[in-house]
């Protein structure tokens, strides 16, 4: 197969028209250009207009301003040709682009595309302009190209047949998945440094980052594809909007990077101008002066990127460390920065891997930069530690001063304490006083639980005496009556009579009652005995030295005396296990139950329109060498900032006057002194259980 394929490249940074063979279509002819200052002339004028002049130059630069480029050139089908053949212009930035296939003098194909026009009207979606030739096997036609744009005219066309086509595309979109996935990548790493160093330089480099990402993907046509596809304005002024605000941000990065209005004032007010240079070609760019707004950028880009350079090079000499890898990371930028600028200028020759330069340049400029951010964290960190170095010698010259005053002030605590200690003891006096208080408060409330329970059976004997006479009377008629008719020897009538008297005072009945009345005079006196008994054990006053005891008989003997507290309203339970006997102070520790069971009935008898079924429930478990006693009751518990304070001296929930707040305090001080543990599980809502661990001898050496 005999062909060739004519390729005019025009790439983003450089004016260059360049051909090359490839089979399917030959070249029969060089291609020529023609330079137009109206860019209304119709295509027959052009065919016969004979000013075009060939191409030189292998970079010609055709220029900015309103003239519009007209590109002839001639093909030759091969014969053999299989395939479709597409003229592909690899440059998005092209306002407008007229495609005319001439043969024999005649249009054969006319097609119109470019960034003014309808994205999803082009002929195969693209970034790139693709238009369809026309190829008959062995026949020649004569290519014509307008081109309008208020960029550079430039162009960068090859032909090929649309599965060389995508391939092509789908290699650059490659490229630009992999540099976007680098910069997105860096944008959340320095955000998440942002939020975590709270340093706004990292916030500035972020918003630089999705700028230099912005202003690539408009250039490269990205965003046209991908972002606007049918904005017209802005796919005529993204490429100047974003590289202006990419710029506007990277010197605000520079300032706060460098800190030039510290350590470079003078030339930092150069930059202060340049800030409104940039703001003039923004404004510029809005209200329509697209053409010269771009040429005021490039000769601003020319002159911003060295003097920034120049800038960093006498902050690194007067000592600022983090400006090394700042320079390294701007030299990158720079290079591919004044590359397009130079290329675009005409001032340098198009070399082909331009193209790919100005993306790379600036994602290797931005990795680098975070390099620089990392290496002032360090730096800062340095002289962080150099300042912490500085304070501590500073501390040191100050410390003979420091002892010197803590002489003065030790005499001065020494005074002080002696004070405290003698309120402390006036403290302690006080503290005994109201513990002999609480203990009379106790010992009150147990003789009227005593004398109320002692006066129930008295008040149960009392008014059963009466009856008990009367039925004992009735029992004496009878048997008198019995004796008179029994001297009669019991005739029919009279045991009718005797009959009569039983009925009348029904006998029956008499001796029911008199069984009752005795069975409840002996329940009384049984009682009697039991409350007795109970105000013994739990008064232990004639034991003050260590004993050995039945736990069991002191909680016992508690829920006696509390028994009329509980008005029937309260259920006890008593899940007592298998305990040994264990050495205590009994009346301590029964002390310790009264308190503990008593605010358990407070609190269930203040709720009980709340509490559906009021208990309370006593455990004894034998755990090892100690013994464990819960009182737990289902009232609705204590909050946290109360559970932490139940056991301070003084503390109380109830209201004035009725508690001191020393009850829980007594029994933490008599379960310590017993060497056991104290402990409190409640939950607001769902009850409080009272936990005591006690061991079963009080001095375990002796047992061993």
């Amino acid at each position: 197969m005999i062909g060739s394929l004519l390729t005019v490249f025009l790439f983003l940074i450089s004016p260059t028209i360049q051909m090359d063979n490839a089979p399917g279509l030959v070249d029969v002819s060089k291609y020529e250009f023609l330079i137009q200052e109206a860019g209304d002339s119709e295509i027959k004028d052009i065919i016969s207009n004979l000013n075009f002049k060939p191409v030189i130059s292998q970079n010609p630069n055709f220029g900015l301003g309103p003239q519009s480029v007209w590109l002839r050139f001639k093909v030759v089908s091969a014969k053999d040709l299989e395939e479709q053949k597409y003229l592909l212009i690899n440059n998005p930035n092209l306002d407008e682009v007229y495609f005319y296939q001439i043969r024999d003098g005649k249009v054969i194909s006319s097609q119109v595309s470019g960034r003014t026009h309808d994205f999803g009207q082009r002929l195969i979606p693209s970034r790139k302009l693709i238009f369809e030739i026309n190829s008959e096997s062995g026949q020649n036609s004569d290519i014509y190209l307008n081109i309008r744009s208020s960029d550079k005219k430039i162009i960068s066309a090859s032909i090929a047949d649309l599965r060389t086509i995508n391939k092509s595309l789908n290699f650059e979109n490659i490229l630009f998945g992999l540099f976007s996935g680098i910069l997105f990548g860096l944008f959340f790493y320095n955000l998440f440094l942002y939020f975590s160093l709270n340093d706004y330089t990292y916030l500035i480099y972020v918003a630089y980052i999705f700028l230099v990402w912005l202003g690539q993907s408009s250039i490269l046509g990205y965003a046209q594809e991908l972002l606007w596809p049918e904005w017209v304005w802005m796919n005529l002024r993204s490429n100047v909007v974003f590289s202006v605000l990419g710029s506007i941000v990277a010197i605000w990065f520079v300032q706060a990077f460098l800190k030039t209005r510290l350590n470079l004032p003078k030339l930092n007010k150069g930059l202060q101008v340049i800030y409104v240079v940039y703001l003039i070609i923004l404004s510029g760019t809005f209200f329509g002066f697209l053409t010269l707004s771009y040429a005021v950028f490039l000769v601003t880009q020319a002159i911003v990127i060295p003097y920034v350079f120049i800038m960093s090079l006498y902050i690194l000499k007067s000592g600022f460390k983090p400006a090394r890898y700042f320079l390294i990371a701007w030299s990158v930028f720079m290079v591919g920065i004044l590359l397009f600028v130079l290329t675009e200028m005409g001032l340098i020759p198009f070399s082909p891997s331009y193209f790919y330069l100005m993306p790379f340049g600036a994602g290797l400029g931005v990795i680098l930069l975070s390099f620089a951010l990392a290496d002032r964290i360090n730096d800062q960190k340095r002289e962080y530690e150099k300042e912490q170095y500085e304070k501590l010698k500073l501390l040191e010259e100050h410390e003979s001063r420091i002892i010197e005053q803590n002489e003065f002030l030790e005499e001065k605590v020494k005074q002080r304490t002696e004070e405290l200690e003698l309120t402390l003891h006036n403290l302690q006096n006080t503290q005994t006083q109201l513990v002999n208080q609480e203990k009379m408060a106790s010992l009150g409330q147990l003789t009227a639980g005593i004398a109320h329970e002692i006066n129930n059976p008295i008040n149960f004997v009392s008014s059963n005496i009466s009856p008990l006479k009367r039925d004992i009377n009735d029992l004496l008629d009878i048997v008198n009556a019995y004796r008179e008719k029994g001297k009669l020897e019991f005739s029919d009538a009279s045991k009718k009579d005797l009959e009569r008297v039983e009925e009348d005072i029904e006998f029956d009945y008499i001796l029911k009652e008199i069984e009752q009345l005795l069975r409840g005079m002996e329940e009384g006196a049984k009682r009697t005995v039991e409350i007795v008994k109970g105000l013994r054990l739990f008064s232990r006053v004639d034991e003050q030295d260590v004993k050995r005891v039945d736990i069991h008989d002191g909680i016992n003997s508690t829920l006696i005396l509390l028994n009329s507290s509980m008005s029937g309203k309260i259920q006890v339970y008593k899940e007592f296990g298998s305990i040994p006997i264990i050495e205590c102070l009994p009346g301590k520790l029964n002390q310790v139950f009264m308190n503990i069971i008593t605010n358990a009935i407070h609190a269930l008898l203040e709720n009980l329109d709340k509490i559906p079924e009021p208990k309370i429930t006593i455990r004894t478990i034998h755990v090892g060498e100690k013994i464990r006693i819960e009182i737990e009751d289902n009232g609705f518990g204590m909050p946290a900032h109360v559970k932490q304070r139940i056991f301070e001296p003084f503390f109380t929930t109830k209201a004035v006057g009725k508690g001191t707040g020393l009850g829980l305090s007594i029994v933490y001080t008599i379960i310590e002194n017993h060497k056991g543990t104290l402990e409190v599980s409640t939950e607001q809502g769902k009850g409080t259980n009272f936990i005591i661990t006690l061991p079963i001898y009080q001095n375990i050496q002796q047992h061993d």
